[in-house]
Parts: C-alpha cells; structure tokens; sequence
C-alpha cells in the first residue's frame, strides 16, 4: 500500500453498490475495448503488412486477460468474512496483482525475445503500409485514455489489481509507441528500427511487472505501514482525552487494508469503566479519521 493510498484520510469508504457499479464500469470499458482494439489492429497489421502491428494485437488481447483477473480478485476481496476466512478475503486482489505481473512478465519476455530474434537474424521486414502507422497512433490514444480512467477507478477502489491493470494499458501503450517507431523507420528504409523498438519497449512492460509483483507480495505477508503514517497514527491516538502514553504499537496491511494492535497507558486511579470508555473512543477516532484501517484492538494499562 502506497504513502498516498494510507495517507488520504478524508477519503470515505465506498459503500458496497458503488463499488460493484464502479467495477462493472471499469471492467466492461477494459474488456471490450481491448477486443475491438486487438481486432482493429489485428486487421491494420495484415492489410499493413506489419509484423509489429499484429504482434501489438497479440499484447492488446493479453489486457482482456488481465482486466478479467483483476474483476475476480476485486470480487472475491470483497466477500464477507465467513468461519474459514474470519478476518475477509482482502488478500485475493493481491493474489490477482500477482497473476497479473505474472502475465506482464510472460508478454515482455514473448515481445522482447521475438524482436531480438528479428535484430539477431537480420530478418527483412516488409513495408509497412499507412493503414498500420494509423492504427498504431489510434492504439497510443486510446490505451493511454484507458489508462488514466482505470487509474482514477482503482484510486476510488483502492484496489491494488487495478492499478496493475491501469498499468497493464500504459504498457500496451508503450507498446504501441514502439510499433509507431518501428513502422516509420521501416517506411523510411530503416527496418531495423522496428525489432529495436520493440525490444526496448518489452524492458519497460518487464519493469512494470516487477514492480506490480513486489507491491502485491509486500502486502500479502503482513508488512507495517510507513513509519511516517504509524508516527501520524500515534498522535492521532496521543491527542484523545485521558491517554498518558502507548506502550505498545503495532500495524500489518492486509491486502488494501490496515489492522492496527495498541497498548495505552491510562492513569491507574481511574475504575474500569472509566478506562475502557477512553479506549473506546480511541477506537472509534481512529476508525473515523482513517477508513482504511479495517480494525484496530485497543488495550489499556495503568499507567505507573
């Protein structure tokens, strides 16, 4: 989980219909928008005569793949807690990020090792005609315009599997961009410019797996938050009436969310009641002010 993801406190939670509507909408703007574009650039690719275009094609499809992925795991976290799972299904969206960097990982290594291939053996390659180089530029457009809208989705999901997925368009425009450079230099009678392109291009999308890999796995073994969004937390607790000091302090992400484990000490002299309404209504501050922590367990101990 990102500083920025933890940090932004005055954000609400969704509730329950809004995110299935906000998913539905993401999911079916990804899915058959990449269809209609894998076939448009499939059909630019064969009437253009251009191997990079309909390699394109194939990398565009992948992104059915991976948006399809991120639905399930966005779904399945946002199951109940049941007698098996008591504490939610948070960490399947970190299982689907996971299953994406492994398909970001698999079309960056295919893309890279067919255009080194094409840069080792010299292969001649046809002249593209200008039904690719516009098909290339239309690619650019709309994935980059997917991008930024997934984005903005998984920002207000707060779904880790769709930034992933966000990523995954960016990727295929990159992609695209590298096509466009390979089919203008193979119209320029420099062909070799298109596996170059492509290769350089497949670097990027192998970058962007990895990082989506170590975020997903980062939160899927209990790792703390930020020191700095733990020190904000202290002082959030520190500021409530009646609480002298934290003994113990403890934070673990689970999937989006935050559990949080404290030990406060109160004055001794105060009765039973009096000390647990205080770690009460530390509780519901800290609830309040932070709707990404999904559960926080206060303790209080007479303070010596």
């Amino acid at each position: 989980m990102s500083q920025s993801q933890i940090q932004n406190n005055g954000q609400c939670l969704l509730s329950e219909k809004e995110r299935c509507s906000i998913l539905s909408r993401v999911s079916t703007i990804g899915i058959f928008g990449n269809i209609i574009l894998s076939l448009f650039k499939l059909i630019a690719g064969i009437v253009g005569h251009s191997g990079a275009m309909i390699s394109d094609a194939a990398h565009s499809l992948s992104d059915v793949i991976a948006t399809f992925v991120a639905w399930i795991g966005v779904k399945m976290s946002m199951i109940d807690a049941d007698r098996e799972h008591p504490f939610g299904h948070e960490r399947f969206e970190c299982v689907a990020s996971i299953i994406l960097a492994g398909i970001l990982l698999l079309a960056g290594l295919g893309i890279g090792w067919n255009q080194l291939e094409h840069v080792i053996h010299g292969d001649k390659v046809q002249i593209p005609g200008k039904i690719a180089m516009f098909a290339a530029i239309v690619s650019i457009l709309v994935k980059e315009a997917m991008y930024h809208y997934t984005k903005a989705c998984a920002v207000k999901l707060n779904s880790s599997a769709f930034h992933a997925d966000a990523w995954h368009h960016r990727s295929d425009a990159f992609s695209s961009v590298g096509s466009l450079i390979g089919i203008a230099g193979a119209r320029m009678n420099c062909p070799v410019l298109d596996p170059i392109a492509g290769f350089i291009i497949s670097i990027f999308i192998l970058k962007v797996a990895y990082d989506v890999f170590r975020d997903a796995s980062s939160k899927i073994v209990d790792k703390s938050c930020p020191e700095a969004f733990e020190e904000e937390l202290k002082r959030c607790i520190m500021e409530e009436p009646g609480v002298i000091d934290i003994d113990i302090f403890r934070t673990r992400t689970f999937g989006e969310r935050i559990y949080v484990e404290a030990e406060i000490g109160i004055d001794g002299k105060k009765t039973l009641s009096e000390a647990h309404r205080i770690a009460e209504n530390v509780h519901d501050r800290v609830e309040l002010h932070y709707p990404t922590i999904k559960h926080i367990i206060i303790h209080e101990n007479p303070h010596d």
